[in-house]
């Protein structure tokens, strides 16, 4: 018989939010893929588990040891998957083990518990539904500011994760495509010296600014868009024009395919097709 995959989440920082549940899984299992295994050792032996077989599974060799994990399951092993803290999958290697397990028919057993931007989401004072998980944003500027122009007009409230030495960074990036919306930011989720900050982005911003040096685990909440709806189809609008724009599409190609996609007048979306088509000229020929 095949054995069972179990997914399962870890504190996020007190040992005690592991649940009843988990720990029985942790002590039974043949084996524990961890993204940390120090980190994996360490709660194993405060939870009074020491026989367990561990083995390292994280971002750089997800595709090599998931086959591997795979197999072992089929063998009819029983395997539990742990991140370094919190809910595998979210924001965390995992998935490919999950989707391979699936594909072979293995049994994937979910044991929910600890997760850092459902916790975040909860305490941070702003509207829970819908919300959307963002991660980590990009590193570079470029594809960050894409991502960020790309969602603006979203109405659900982001959540995100970031490391302190990229926060002011990031903060300012989202106060530059989204304004300066209410957010919430929380530091050390269940920690000792767990912290929030809740206000705007600006003001959050200003408050970590004015620190020496931000530490702690970061998990950033910001409200979601909630202007005039014509802004944000205008927006859209836009950014079709723009692409086909940039495809080389002409302005009268333009004006039929948007105007009949967005049941816009084709006049106006000629005027902002020519408008748009003229700034993207000046653009170019204030290049070197």
């Amino acid at each position: 018989m095949n054995g069972t995959l179990y997914v399962v989440a870890t504190p996020i920082g007190e040992t005690e939010d592991l649940s009843p549940r988990a720990r029985q899984i942790l002590g039974t299992v043949d084996r524990v893929a961890a993204e940390d295994t120090r980190t994996a050792a360490r709660l194993l032996r405060e939870i009074g588990v020491t026989a367990r077989a561990l083995e390292s599974y994280h971002d750089h060799n997800e595709r090599k040891r998931a086959p591997a994990l795979v197999a072992r399951l089929l063998a009819g092993e029983s395997v539990a998957l742990v991140s370094e803290a919190g809910t595998p999958i979210v924001a965390d290697p995992g998935y490919r083990l999950v989707q391979a397990a699936l594909e072979a028919d293995v049994p994937v057993v979910v044991v929910p518990g600890p997760c850092a931007a459902v916790a975040a989401l909860s305490g941070a004072g702003l509207p829970a539904q819908p919300f959307l998980f963002l991660g980590f944003l990009p590193r570079d500027p470029g594809p960050r500011a894409a991502l960020l122009q790309a969602r603006r007009f979203e109405p659900a409230t982001a959540v995100l994760y970031e490391a302190p030495h990229r926060v002011l960074e990031t903060l300012g990036a989202l106060a530059e495509a989204w304004g300066d919306r209410p957010a919430a930011l929380v530091r050390n989720l269940t920690k000792p010296h767990e912290a929030w900050l809740r206000g705007t982005v600006g003001s959050v911003r200003a408050a970590l600014a004015a620190e020496e040096e931000v530490r702690g685990e970061i998990t950033l909440v910001v409200a979601g868009y909630d202007g005039p709806p014509s802004a944000a189809a205008d927006a859209q609008v836009d950014a079709l024009i723009d692409q086909l724009v940039d495809a080389g599409v002409s302005v009268q190609v333009v004006r039929d395919v948007v105007g009949s996609v967005y049941a816009r007048s084709r006049r106006d979306v000629y005027q902002r097709a020519l408008k748009r088509r003229a700034a993207r000229d000046d653009e170019d020929e204030d290049e070197p």
